[in-house]
């Protein structure tokens, strides 16, 4: 385990976290995955009660560039990114293949049904027993026991949530121990894998430069996101980094 401006990240690889999601799936455990990003790592540095909840989960992976610089300058030279939409994609293919149950819960009705469809055609053993589309508000607490007892009911044992950050990880966070399932936070895999937005080309995703790509498809509702954490973050760490050199 590495910390980032205070906050988890785990260096890992597809292999470990996909085989460790399912393991935790057969045993029918009940815990919880996040995939970090600049924007999660400034979500925890500005608010600790997030920052402690995201340390606690059981899988933080660098899912940004960003985070994988870092690793590899802390001292993990071979870190690869650990990309939520592609970890969605290995996790359904191995879950297929071994007969585990997978469910949905988040994004958008039109979305969650075009998600479930594609999955399904691109892995044909997938066993989709649960999605669910929750409004934008709270729910009551009687809902969400409903909504859990459903989850339950079902028999999924992985549960995609695509809530977006910082809500999916809270979500998961409240949910361990009552949800019997592995939560994946994936947030934005919802809409990839559902075809309604595009991802950045391999070439800007190696450069780090993916956050762009997304900011000029979606400027009215990231641009605030990203002016105010990336510049904050690239400070950060280089104060964090001139600080451990002194140390050193």
């Amino acid at each position: 385990m590495v910390q980032i401006l205070g906050m988890r990240v785990d260096p890992t690889s597809y292999e470990e976290a996909t085989g460790k999601a399912i393991a935790w799936a057969e045993a029918g455990e009940s815990r919880y995955i996040c995939v970090a990003n600049v924007h999660m790592v400034m979500e925890a540095y500005d608010d600790p009660s997030f920052r402690t909840l995201v340390n606690a989960a059981d899988l933080v992976t660098p899912d940004g560039m960003p985070l994988v610089w870092m690793l590899r300058r802390l001292g993990h030279p071979h870190q690869e990114r650990v990309y939520g939409p592609e970890l969605t994609l290995r996790v359904c293919e191995e879950a297929a293949r071994r007969g585990v149950p997978v469910g949905f819960y988040g994004g958008h009705p039109e979305a969650l049904e075009a998600l479930v469809g594609n999955l399904k055609s691109r892995f044909p053993g997938l066993q989709v027993v649960y999605s669910y589309s929750p409004p934008f508000r709270a729910l009551t607490p009687e809902e969400d026991k409903r909504v859990t007892e459903e989850i339950n009911a079902s028999g999924a044992r992985i549960l995609f949530v695509g809530l977006g950050c910082p809500k999916q990880e809270r979500w998961m966070a409240e949910h361990k121990g009552k949800v019997r399932a592995v939560m994946l936070g994936v947030g934005a895999a919802f809409d990839f894998h559902a075809g309604r937005v595009r991802q950045a080309p391999a070439w800007m995703q190696r450069m780090g430069l993916e956050w762009l790509f997304r900011f000029f498809q979606e400027p009215g509702r990231l641009w605030r996101r990203y002016l105010k954490h990336n510049p904050r973050f690239l400070l950060l760490v280089f104060l964090e980094l001139t600080r451990m050199r002194r140390f050193a």
